[in-house]
């Protein structure tokens, strides 16, 4: 036997349903939320990324800068010492001197001989002529 369908069933059906139409757009609503709330979070910290990035990049250029200007200083602080050394020796050390100017002046003592010895040069490569 069956039961005849009431108006009073067709109610709670619509009711129940009503109900549980409403839980589903809340979800909807809070899952939105979610989502909003994390692109929300990424954009924040993309702002806070790109106002600290430039800075970054100065600040490892001029790292970068000072290392070298540092490599300059040493490079210059022995060729400081190379020259100081040279006139030191220069000033009292009478042999040094003497072997200085006989080089440089192309002097040579009596019965003596002298062999100079000059690196080879690279020859450059003659460049093919080009056609027109």
């Amino acid at each position: 036997m069956t039961k005849p369908f009431t108006a009073l069933q067709s109610a709670k059906v619509e009711h129940g349903y009503a109900d549980f139409r409403a839980r589903r757009e809340a979800t909807v609503w809070q899952r939105l939320n979610r989502i909003l709330l994390v692109l929300l979070i990424i954009a924040i910290w993309l702002v806070i990324v790109s106002l600290f990035v430039p800075p970054y990049k100065k600040l490892m250029q001029s790292r970068t800068e000072i290392d070298n200007l540092q490599q300059q200083v040493g490079e210059q602080q022995n060729l400081l010492a190379r020259q100081t050394r040279e006139v030191t020796l220069l000033k009292t050390d009478v042999s040094y001197l003497e072997t200085i100017a006989r080089d440089r002046l192309d002097l040579m003592k009596e019965g003596e001989t002298i062999f100079r010895l000059e690196t080879a040069h690279p020859k450059a490569k003659p460049v093919a002529p080009t056609r027109k």
